[in-house]
Order: structure tokens, then C-alpha cells, then sequence
């Protein structure tokens, strides 16, 4: 019986037997002093912003309005329940 990936049957891939496992002690990052590490970090950093999928200018002034008529709603809205709560204190306490 088969399907997309391949038989059941009959694995893809060997599994690594157990002096394979022991040969390998630190992989890559065993061999590579501090910098090497710093250099491997710095490059995987640079391959994942390349992923990324950055918005055009249209998007991305279409998202900057909307957060900046979102936030000036907000503030309104909490500016007039403040003020609400302000007059009430007043009313109760004199």
C-alpha cells in the first residue's frame, strides 16, 4: 500500500544506528567557538527576514491609518469615561 509520501512499508529514510549517534558528540555547534556561534546566529537571523513578507507602501499606509484613527477613538472614549468619572467623584465626595 503506497500513498503521497511513499511505501509504509518501506521507510524513506535508514534509521541511524547507534555508532553513527555516538560519533557525533557537539554537531556543529561542538566545533565552533563563541564567534562561529555568534556568526551562525547573526546569518539564520538575516535568512528569516528574507521569509519575511514585507506589506507595499498602499498596505502598509492603509494599516498606519487605521491604528492611528483606532488609537485617537480610543482616547477619546476613555477621555469621556474619565471625565464621567471625574464629575461623579465630585458629586459624591463634594
Amino acid at each position: 500500500m503506497t500513498d503521497a509520501v511513499g511505501s509504509i512499508d518501506m521507510p524513506d529514510a535508514e534509521d541511524e544506528t547507534a555508532e553513527s549517534k555516538k560519533a557525533r558528540k557537539g554537531g556543529k555547534r561542538g566545533k565552533k567557538g563563541p564567534f562561529g556561534r555568534l556568526a551562525v546566529f547573526y546569518r539564520q537571523i538575516v535568512a528569516e527576514l528574507r521569509k519575511v513578507v514585507w506589506p507595499t507602501r498602499n498596505q502598509l499606509t492603509t494599516y498606519t491609518t487605521v491604528v492611528i484613527v483606532f488609537v485617537v477613538i480610543m482616547i477619546g472614549l476613555v477621555t469621556v469615561i474619565d471625565y464621567g468619572f471625574q464629575n461623579a467623584v465630585k458629586y459624591v465626595f463634594g
